[in-house]
């Protein structure tokens, strides 16, 4: 097989070799060989048939061989002139190696492991061969046969190959190869099937001449896996778009639903409607916002990193459908987050309102039923003409107990505004029930004005016939005088001990027990009054005794006896230490909502310190350039696992933060943090560690498309840092031109100009890091173009300006083939035939402006 690849380069110069060892020992032949290999013209041989020219011939063919980078290990011109075989084929196997294999180069693999690569694609598709090696896998002769039949399916039919018949596929390829390929039949078929491990250099030399031979097709299968490249660029950027519409469409619709219903401020009647309407808030804070804020974030990282994609692929920015933009969708987020906010407000204010107005309520019902109760048959009383048929001292009682019961009603003068007071806060408040109050408001206030009208008419008609009457009663009277403000007192302190009150914090019920306290230090003074006005009517008993008088005599100046009076004093006895027992239950109840506050507070000043400081960790990371993208890519998955292990900090600080609210505490003097404080700063801590990410993540995806090494990225953040004086993640514009300056350009003002129309298109006057990084890598590095594509469609097209389908489905793969055909326009061309496509018009296309 040495001998026959010899030849097959040595007959293009006319001659041949019989035998290896003898015909290269004068070196003759072996220059003219390697020349025709080469293509390079060596030194004159010298033409002498004595030993030292043969040797000097010899050294001239080694030494062209040591001049191409070629070892040559013990070998001699002196063995190679004396005939020595092993020499001489050692010698023929390395420029085999040097100018048949070496060269062969298939992704980035060379040589032998090239070769196997090559062989590896081209039969892959092919049954019954799997090439994993140049020696047993090519013993069946279905491998080189499907290496004839995938570039030229014409010579044979690999359908009808017997893998059992290894002699007919080889002399099969061998024929073929040899008439069809100028291949020279180096092997013998009989050689190959009875050896158990076929000499792989003698394999390697044969498949290294299919190899050349098909270097044409090879070139059509770059430009093919080139276009297929840019296509599946095209597909997976155009698969990233249309899952950004149906997310930015799913997020919107989303916050168009919940906006009106956070919008909805219709006001309740009850206190049980509104707490269920401030449970529905909390489930949604709960359970339906936090999903939706991830998906947010989600969305800006996928929007982030395919216009990184695109802009990497020298492809035109996404613009998403009008209303789902990302400030779009931002800004219904932050319209979603203040309606958020002023509906929990209305909430609140709502409940404290209801909860005023059902203490307030209650309070008018209680006064204005005393009220009542206590002028039921008053105006009956005052307009009775009692005092017509009664004796001087009759009328003189009468007249008493008409000042007595003016003096009762000057008491009850304070009660009825109270009772005019809180029906007018109701009103104010919008009490749902502010009707049936006016009206029995406006009944006490008439009833009033009757009572005042009556009792100076009463007193009118009295005075008059008092002229006519001159005894009286001291006695009763001095006791009706003592013992109306008592009893009103008694009534007030009873209406004052079953008062109902509202209190928020400690200090007020403090204030409530101290007052409870003073009314209780009076009560033995309180006391010595009753006993001084039931002794007055003791008085009486005895007078009416000593005088004969029944002792069962009935007061004529006022309805109050002394068992009312003892009644109602042993009622004010119970009351008081009711009240107290009332008082230390609600002081009890504020100590603990006291607990509740301290216990919030020392988690909430620990856990907003700790966000605070997380940011600032973050934000210390990004401009680090101590390490790789890798390395602090590391240190912020670091950071982002250390965050989420800390939301459990978070639920509890909800949990503590539900039990305030469900005992109706709205107000925390421990803390300058709110449970929204704590949300806010949490929903941005999230969000910021998220971006960070993926700002390393696309300066990783930039770096590697662009072949950039991590020296040039830390130099570009260096740079960067040094020139973003305000430290703000931007340079301005004279901070820019400086930064240029000091990396070596030389910049005139139409040259800065246009740089700065490609780093900040906008004119924010501010160049953000990803586009100071794109503009270096611009500057330093390749990409694919137009041109590129068109040029490779050039070459599948066999240089015609048109495409055939036929042409598209041999060379691509079955997915980019019927990509192509379905964007591709028709040829219109007057060389064209039926069926053409126009790729130049398609090239073209795929980096102008978007249809998407």
């Amino acid at each position: 097989w040495t001998r026959s690849w010899c030849n097959s380069h040595l007959r293009k110069a006319g001659t041949g070799i019989e035998n290896i060892e003898e015909d290269f020992r004068n070196g003759l032949k072996l220059m003219l060989l390697l020349e025709v290999i080469s293509g390079e013209r060596l030194p004159k041989p010298d033409r002498g048939k004595m030993r030292f020219h043969k040797i000097a011939n010899v050294n001239k063919a080694l030494d062209y061989i040591t001049s191409k980078g070629v070892k040559l290990v013990s070998i001699g011109a002196e063995e190679i002139v004396d005939g020595n075989i092993k020499m001489t084929l050692g010698m023929i196997w390395t420029i085999i190696l040097r100018f048949a294999i070496q060269d062969i180069s298939v992704e980035e693999t060379s040589a032998k492991e090239g070769l196997l690569l090559w062989c590896q694609r081209k039969t892959a598709p092919y049954r019954n061969v799997n090439v994993q090696n140049f020696h047993v896998n090519w013993k069946d002769g279905l491998a080189l046969c499907a290496l004839i039949h995938r570039h030229r399916p014409d010579l044979i039919d690999y359908a009808k190959l017997n893998k059992d018949d290894p002699l007919g596929n080889l002399n099969l390829a061998f024929d073929v190869a040899e008439k069809y390929l100028d291949i020279p039949k180096m092997l013998d078929a009989e050689d190959i099937i009875n050896s158990p491990k076929p000499d792989e250099r003698a394999i390697m030399t044969y498949v290294s001449c299919f190899y050349h031979a098909f270097a044409g097709a090879e070139q059509a299968e770059t430009a093919a896996n080139r276009i297929c490249t840019v296509l599946g660029v095209n597909q997976e950027n155009e698969s990233l778009m249309e899952e950004y519409e149906k997310l930015a469409s799913q997020l919107l619709e989303w916050i168009r639903r919940m906006t009106p219903w956070l919008e909805n401020k219709s006001p309740e009647t009850t206190m049980a409607a509104m707490r269920g309407k401030l449970e529905d808030f909390r489930d949604y804070r709960r359970q339906h916002k936090p999903p939706k804020v991830q998906e947010k974030c989600q969305l800006e990282i996928n929007f982030n990193t395919l216009q990184t994609k695109l802009r990497i692929s020298n492809r035109p920015a996404f613009m998403p459908s009008e209303g789902r933009m990302v400030s779009d969708i931002t800004s219904a987020w932050t319209g979603l987050e203040q309606a958020e906010k002023g509906y929990e407000e209305w909430l609140l204010s709502e409940i404290r309102r209801l909860e005023r107005l059902n203490h307030l309520a209650e309070k008018f019902q209680m006064k204005a039923t005393s009220h009542q109760d206590w002028s039921v048959g008053k105006d009956s009383v005052l307009s009775q003409k009692d005092y017509e048929s009664c004796s001087l001292t009759e009328v003189r009682a009468l007249l008493r107990k008409h000042e007595a019961f003016e003096s009762d009603l000057a008491a009850h003068q304070d009660r009825v505004e109270q009772i005019a007071a809180i029906a007018q806060e109701l009103n104010e408040l919008d009490y749902h029930a502010a009707s049936s109050i006016n009206e029995r408001c406006q009944g006490i206030c008439d009833q009033w004005d009757q009572l005042g009208t009556l009792t100076q008419k009463r007193r009118e008609n009295l005075e008059r016939t008092e002229k006519l009457l001159e005894t009286i009663d001291q006695l009763f009277l001095e006791f009706s005088k003592r013992s109306a403000p008592f009893n009103n007192w008694m009534e007030g302190a009873m209406e004052d001990l079953q008062d109902m009150f509202i209190v928020h914090t400690v200090d007020e019920i403090q204030s409530l027990i101290s007052a409870h306290d003073q009314f209780k230090a009076t009560l033995p003074e309180a006391d010595c009054e009753r006993q001084a006005i039931l002794s007055i009517y003791t008085e009486v008993q005895k007078i009416a005794q000593s005088y004969g008088i029944s002792p069962n005599l009935t007061n004529p100046y006022s309805d109050i006896t002394p068992a009312e009076i003892g009644l109602k004093w042993d009622k004010v006895k119970k009351l008081v230490p009711q009240r107290n027992s009332i008082l230390q239950e609600e002081l009890a109840r504020q100590h603990a909502n006291e607990r509740l506050r301290r216990q919030f507070a020392a988690q909430a000043n620990i856990i907003g310190p700790w966000i605070q400081t997380r940011m600032e960790e973050i934000g210390r990371s990004s401009v680090d350039i101590g390490g790789s993208l890798e390395d602090q890519m590391s240190q912020l998955k670091q950071f982002e696992q250390v965050i989420i292990n800390y939301k459990s900090n978070i639920n509890k600080l909800e949990g503590d933060h539900q039990h305030i609210q469900e005992s109706l505490v709205f107000d925390n003097k421990h803390t300058n943090y709110t449970m929204e404080h704590i949300r806010v700063g949490w929903e941005q801590l999230l969000t910021t560690i998220a971006r960070t990410i993926n700002e390393i993540e696309t300066q990783i995806l930039t770096r590697d498309a662009k072949g950039i090494s991590q020296q040039q990225m830390n130099e570009f953040r260096q740079s960067f840092t040094h020139f973003d004086r305000k430290k703000k993640g931007g340079m301005e514009t004279d901070d820019f031109r400086a930064c240029l300056i000091s990396m070596g350009y030389d910049l005139g003002e139409s040259e800065f100009a246009r740089i700065i129309s490609l780093v900040d298109p906008n004119g924010s006057n501010k160049v953000t890091f990803q586009s100071f990084v794109d503009f270096m890598t611009r500057e330093t590095s390749y990409s694919d173009t137009s041109e590129q594509v068109l040029a490779s469609f050039k070459i599948l097209a066999a240089d015609k300006p048109f495409i055939l389908l036929e042409e598209l489905r041999r060379e691509l793969p079955p997915e980019q083939a019927e990509y192509c055909i379905s964007r591709m326009p028709l040829y219109n061309g007057p060389d064209g035939v039926p069926g053409a496509l126009d790729y130049t018009a398609f090239s073209t296309a795929l980096y102008g402006e978007s249809d998407l």
